[in-house]
């Protein structure tokens, strides 16, 4: 205790030069918290906005399914097997046919995907009661991307071109009868949605989907023969590698951030122990042993660890809860990454997060600390009292 107190007291009286080396390691601190907390953040909205609009708590995928290679839409449908029906039954699942498809916006052609879904699902997070059949036309619905490059407005009859279960070519007019607006791409570029009883009819594919969608919060998925269950493990393996990249690019800045305030740190301690040699000397002639020596200055630089947290929180609460509380606003080209940020990040900030980064400074300013005192195991009081350092 008497040690600690010494050390507090020579800190304290250190003056500007302690607080300025507080000041320098509260702002990695500070920043590393920050960076932490958006990654953080942004893997929890993404993560959040993906399951909610396309994955559910899993999906059963066709066997010839692959979302990387378009070629594969023409096999990749088959019949609802009888496992996975009692949940679409009982509401806790939903079907979703995809074909490819063309269009031709102002004389122009674009590559599509035609998506069937029920309307009268609760699965999704998507607008599909719209999509009630009325009048014998093609309800159809699109993303607000797809009507900005398509220039398609609100209730626009557009001809939409496919392939049948046969081969042959057959073509529709849609009718566009909502546009929404959703943070997640995948349901939203190059794609139009209908009714999936209309898809089903239209290309010959009675009964049949290429997804279906389980309900979250389920946990039994039974093997099915011709369908491969996708856990969200899988799903999410994107986004997840995503932002582990983002984090370990993120130490690189962290690492040097640490140096440069721990740089200051070691420079102060070699600066102190060669100032105060005399003080040294005259504590040893008092009955101080070597070892409660370097106690004692690795105790003064570990303070600066302390009162780095200490200032961080001062200028670092009101700012991290400011940037939590309203968000962290993004350019709009940014909607183009093809992950579901919106215009915002709202950053998370764990209680883990803060004492794990305090406990890291705190241990790296320690050890920063002690290993310029290594030289006072070597020193005489005779000498230490005459200014020499052996």
């Amino acid at each position: 205790m008497l040690l600690l107190k010494l050390a507090f007291r020579n800190i304290i009286g250190a003056g500007l030069r302690t607080w300025l080396n507080a000041a320098a390691l509260s702002f990695a601190f500070v920043t590393i918290i920050f960076l932490q907390g958006v990654y953080t953040g942004m893997n929890d909205q993404v993560e959040k906005a993906t399951i909610s609009t396309i994955y559910g708590g899993g999906q059963y995928w066709h066997q010839h399914y692959d979302p990387y290679d378009p070629l594969s839409l023409t096999d990749a449908h088959g019949l609802v097997p009888a496992e996975v029906q009692s949940y679409i039954d009982q509401r806790s699942a939903t079907p979703i046919m995809i074909r490819q498809g063309s269009i031709y916006p102002g004389g122009r052609f674009r590559n599509i995907l035609l998506k069937g879904i029920d309307p009268r699902q609760s699965i999704l997070i998507i607008p599909s009661s719209v999509l009630s059949a009325k009048d014998g036309i093609i309800p159809g619905m699109i993303g607000t991307r797809m009507a900005k490059h398509t220039g398609l407005k609100l209730n626009d009859l557009i001809t939409v071109q496919w392939r049948t279960a046969h081969g042959t070519f057959d073509a529709r007019e849609v009718t566009i009868v909502h546009i929404f607006k959703s943070t997640v791409q995948e349901i939203d570029n190059d794609q139009i949605w209908i009714p999936l009883s209309v898809l089903q009819q239209i290309t010959e594919l009675p009964g049949e989907a290429t997804m279906v969608v389980m309900k979250t919060g389920i946990t039994a998925f039974p093997p099915v023969d011709g369908w491969n269950f996708k856990n969200l493990d899988f799903l999410l393996m994107d986004l997840h590698s995503m932002v582990k990249f983002k984090s370990m690019g993120g130490s690189i800045f962290y690492t040097i951030l640490m140096l440069l305030a721990m740089l200051a740190i070691f420079d102060t301690q070699v600066l102190s122990i060669w100032h105060r040699r005399k003080e040294m000397g005259t504590l040893m002639a008092l009955g101080m042993t070597r070892t409660q020596l370097i106690g004692l200055f690795t105790m003064e630089g570990a303070f600066h660890g302390i009162f780095a947290a200490l200032v961080g929180a001062i200028y670092g609460i009101p700012l991290l809860t400011s940037v939590e509380r309203n968000g962290w606003a993004l350019p709009q080209s940014t909607d183009n990454f093809g992950f579901a940020f919106g215009d915002k990040i709202f950053p998370t900030y764990s209680a883990g997060l803060i004492l794990g980064t305090a406990a890291l400074v705190l241990v790296v300013t320690t050890i920063v600390s002690f290993l310029p005192t290594k030289r006072i195991a070597t020193l005489k009081p005779t000498d230490a009292l005459r200014g020499k350092m052996t």
